[in-house]
């Protein structure tokens, strides 16, 4: 079951916006993935962090609530000791989500529908990105699947699956 605080910010939110606030697409130590002999050696890794929700208030009346999101891929060497050195390849974006408040909300609504909903309006932005990228500096294809999110390890899952996206 849908936690109330939750339920009271699915009620309230209407997505008004996603966007890219800021990206880094970049190959490193050399690497030139077009000519790399060894592209299926390298080890993949994934970074999904909701940084922060902010209200911005438009005027007395209307307010936005936004959501931070950093999403990001990159392509290590796994046989390299130094981390720094092993990375061959990075993908990263940062997404900023904006819905428009009916209401006010209480801090902890705010926080939960961020932790297990925003993350699921900027996957598809986020799905698109990448694999534009991946084409443009020929990385290997990546095809994400329509939704893959970590269980958030702070707190836990306290709510059944209800058909409502949840993080």
């Amino acid at each position: 079951m849908i936690s109330k605080p939750l339920q009271s910010a699915i009620d309230a939110l209407t997505i008004h916006d996603v966007y890219v606030r800021d990206q880094l697409a970049t190959c490193k130590n050399d690497f030139n993935p077009k000519y790399a002999p060894d592209l299926e050696a390298l080890t993949i890794q994934h970074m999904h962090l909701v940084q922060q929700a902010v209200i911005a208030e438009a005027d007395d009346k209307d307010c936005l609530l936004q959501v931070f999101i950093r999403l990001g891929v990159r392509w290590v060497n796994p046989a390299e000791e130094n981390e720094e050195l092993s990375i061959r390849a990075i993908i990263e974006s940062e997404f900023i989500v904006e819905y428009s408040m009916s209401q006010k909300l209480e801090q902890n609504a705010i926080d939960e529908f961020a932790l297990k909903n925003a993350s699921y309006h900027v996957w598809p932005y986020w799905r698109e990105l990448l694999s534009n990228h991946c084409t443009r500096m020929h990385l290997p294809r990546l095809i994400l699947p329509t939704v893959q999110f970590a269980q958030n390890q702070q707190q836990p899952d306290t709510s059944e699956h209800t058909g409502v996206a949840e993080l």
